[in-house]
């Protein structure tokens, strides 16, 4: 019975994992979007590059404006991030483009954790910087009114925090093992590896050590490492167990 158990208790924990997630975040979130009234145009937006003579220093992230005057030695005039002045450059904050063509708004073919990337970041700046207002165009309109496309974003950010909690829970119950690699292990006289559990092996402290498994996922053509409870070490699905390794050993050598 139990063996049967743990799939539908991962996926349930995995789903109250990304409801919790997205309680804490995205409740912050639509709190801290109702306070600032200032509406920019974005060539408005642009006079506040914290060059002399500018009117200030600001940035934009999904339309929302921050002064970052607080923090001009990063972001004002050779500053490492001063590009980020003056502008809307939310996809920059996913994939670190800093070019001209990627310092834009325009978050089109984004991947869900790239979106969820830029709330973060978009948090960050909720916490550590005074809030301006928006600047219309692509993320609120003209009268202030969130667009498709914020809606959008935060849809996308949102399946990135789902995927995220399902990742972590998986990672949790299936904790990566160690390894090490050596030109004479293995057995037989080849390369190959020895990979082992413990109760920190992964990353991931827990109160057991599991044994070493082959995880055969979708899309994997050799599988990866990881450590299963022995209660969950025979029969799980995907699961094998490395050639020439005793079913229960915490130790393998693994020919390479």
């Amino acid at each position: 019975m139990r063996g049967l158990a743990w799939p539908g208790l991962l996926a349930a924990a995995a789903l109250g994992a990304a409801w919790a997630w997205a309680w804490l975040f995205w409740g912050r979130g639509f709190e801290a979007r109702a306070g600032p009234t200032v509406l920019l145009r974005a060539e408005e937006l642009r006079r506040f590059s914290g060059e002399e003579g500018s009117a200030g220093l600001y940035l934009a992230l999904l339309g929302e404006v921050f002064d970052v005057s607080s923090g001009r030695r990063h972001y004002g005039p050779g500053g490492a991030y001063s590009f980020f002045a003056g502008r809307d450059a939310s996809r920059a904050f996913a994939t670190g483009d800093f070019s001209p063509s990627g310092l834009t708004d325009d978050l089109a073919g984004l991947s869900p954790s790239e979106a969820l990337a830029i709330q973060e970041w978009l948090h960050f700046y909720r916490k550590n910087y005074a809030p301006v207002g928006k600047v219309s165009g692509r993320f609120y309109d003209a009268g202030g009114a969130a667009t498709e496309a914020l809606h959008h974003a935060e849809a996308l950010a949102a399946e990135g925090g789902r995927l995220r909690a399902e990742q972590e829970e998986h990672k949790r119950h299936f904790p990566p093992c160690n390894a090490e690699w050596s030109a004479g292990g293995g057995g037989g006289g080849g390369g190959g590896s020895r990979v082992w559990c413990s109760k920190h092996s992964g990353g991931v402290s827990r109160d057991w050590s599991g044994v070493p498994r082959r995880l055969q996922e979708a899309g994997s053509v050799h599988g990866r490492c990881v450590c299963v409870q022995e209660e969950h070490a025979v029969g799980g699905p995907g699961l094998e167990v490395y050639e020439g390794c005793p079913p229960f050993a915490h130790s393998c050598a693994v020919k390479g």
